[in-house]
């Protein structure tokens, strides 16, 4: 029997990633809720004017400690995924063994302190790190460093959430974008043994177990649409203010941007007094909306209070993600929406844990552009297979809601404000035009501007379709008869032209 020792060689390093992954994401996991724990006793015990200031010098002095941090790194602002995204498109070389220690510490910190920031970034980044540090002692070339890095994001995010499928498919589906075996075989079984570590640390009991006792009839099917419509709009308003969240902080120019999380910290403290329920990634608050003791009011209010300090707390640019933020404010407006259905009559108080869960599928669905990864996530998440069919309307629903808005995908419009320079850059003034017609079954119909691996060599400028001029984006889909406008370096002008006409073959 012949053995394939690429696929053998790629399970075993995957195996030994997705442990390493495991132990540091699930550590980190673990000091964060530790150190929300600490803050939320902190919260409690201020009750004087002492107090305060006391609280307030602790601020000051973590505020300069992260900005010390990030300062060394821009790399470990934000988020991470849309940086482990460029990294794995060949736009971005980092140090990972600065990304590793400056994203745990500065992480630990921010999110740990009760800030509306989720844990799913950074740990993706983290992840990415091992995956690269690991490459990197062991003289891998590039090819098997990049498979190496997604890899190891996936088991960051599996560690993160307890859910290797939807860590695997993420990687695949948002960031690697790339579905050879290898990739499948390596990012899923580190996924898996990231997990396995992970939950001999934090047991077997789902991230967000929500019961979920009653089937969504059909007769609710049509409610499903309408939330799905919902949660799209709302979706497209998240997009829309989180790109320009950054844009807050030019109120507060003399202060230099590393230490804008002064101001994160300010904006919770009264939250972390009065509401200190509502802090952190919003995991907990979760599971207390499926119980459905809050009013529609005081739903409108978290819903409110939580899209603000979410956008505050990610636009100061310090490490923290979104993801699980995402996912609560999902659930708040599935709440809302429970809610006044069961006022109305329209659905049994039962089902108000199955409009959260729906709500957290089509909110993430419509913001990531990616509703595979959404269904699987919350499957996982939640630990109930039991309305996969609901979940998947809700997720096509409000997908089909943003995409005729002209949402983009969140992550790729993070990267895209990196600002990270192409070789087109190089080449500013030796540009020259080629036109391609996409001609009919040939690779490049019905892909995606983004799917096409040329950012580095040639940008396609414009698209004219049936007379009509796009200037598309990275979710544009070419079709058959489109006319590619594209700009290359006359060095390279053959070898892009070559490249298209193998892809245009019909």
């Amino acid at each position: 029997m012949k053995v394939d020792n690429a696929r053998q060689k790629t399970i075993i390093r995957a195996i030994i990633v997705g442990m390493l992954v495991g132990a540091v994401v699930s550590s980190f996991r673990w000091l964060v809720e530790l150190a929300l724990r600490t803050w939320l006793v902190a919260y409690d015990h201020i009750n004087n004017f002492t107090s305060l200031l006391l609280m307030l010098l602790i601020f000051v002095v973590l505020t300069v400690v992260v900005g010390k941090i990030i300062k060394g790194d821009k790399n470990v602002n934000g988020s991470g995924i849309p940086q482990v995204e460029a990294e794995l498109a060949g736009k971005l070389d980092v140090n990972p063994f600065s990304i590793f220690w400056r994203k745990y510490v500065a992480g630990l910190i921010t999110i740990g302190s009760g800030a509306f920031l989720g844990r799913e970034g950074p740990s993706v980044q983290l992840g990415a790190a091992v995956g690269e540090i690991f490459a990197t002692l062991r003289k891998h070339d590039r090819n098997e460093k990049r498979l190496l890095i997604a890899m190891g994001s996936a088991a960051g995010l599996s560690a993160a959430f307890g859910a290797p499928l939807a860590g695997s498919l993420f990687i695949l589906e948002e960031v690697y974008r790339s579905f050879s075996l290898l990739v499948w075989l390596g990012t899923l079984t580190s996924a898996i043994f990231s997990d396995i570590v992970s939950s001999y640390v934090f047991g077997l009991r789902p991230v967000l177990s929500i019961s979920i006792n009653h089937q969504l009839s059909l007769g609710t099917y049509p409610l499903i649409i309408l939330v799905g419509i919902g949660l799209g709009i709302l979706g497209y308003v998240y997009q829309w203010t989180t790109l320009r969240a950054d844009k807050l902080y030019k109120f507060f120019w003399w202060l230099p941007r590393q230490y804008h999380f002064f101001f994160v910290f300010i904006t919770i403290l009264p939250i972390g007094v009065y509401w200190p329920k509502l802090l952190g990634g919003g995991s907990g608050l979760i599971a207390n909306l499926a119980i459905g003791k809050q009013t529609v009011l005081i739903l409108l209010l978290i819903l409110l209070l939580r899209f603000v300090l979410s956008a505050v707390a990610f636009g100061s640019g310090v490490p923290g993600g979104i993801f699980l933020p995402i996912l609560t404010l999902g659930a708040v407006i599935g709440a809302v929406f429970g809610t006044i259905f069961i006022q109305l009559g329209l659905i049994p108080s039962d089902e108000l844990s199955n409009m959260v869960v729906l709500g957290m599928v089509g909110y993430f669905a419509s913001i990531s552009k990616a509703p595979f990864t959404a269904i699987i996530l919350i499957a996982e998440m939640v630990g109930t297979m039991n309305h996969l069919v609901p979940m998947a309307l809700v997720a096509l629903v409000a997908y089909i809601t943003i995409d005729l808005l002209g949402g983009e995908p969140i992550y790729e419009s993070l990267l895209a404000k990196l600002n990270i320079p192409t070789k087109l850059d190089k080449f500013k003034g030796r540009l020259e035009k080629m036109t391609v017609i996409v001609s009919p079954h040939s690779k490049l119909a019905d892909q995606a501007i983004r799917q096409l691996d040329i950012s580095k060599e040639a940008l396609i400028q414009q698209v004219i379709r049936g007379g009509k001029t796009y200037l598309p984006k990275g979710d544009f889909v070419l079709a058959s008869g489109d006319e590619l406008i594209l700009l290359t370096d006359e060095s390279q002008w053959s070898q892009i032209w070559d490249t298209f006409n193998e892809l245009n073959k019909g």
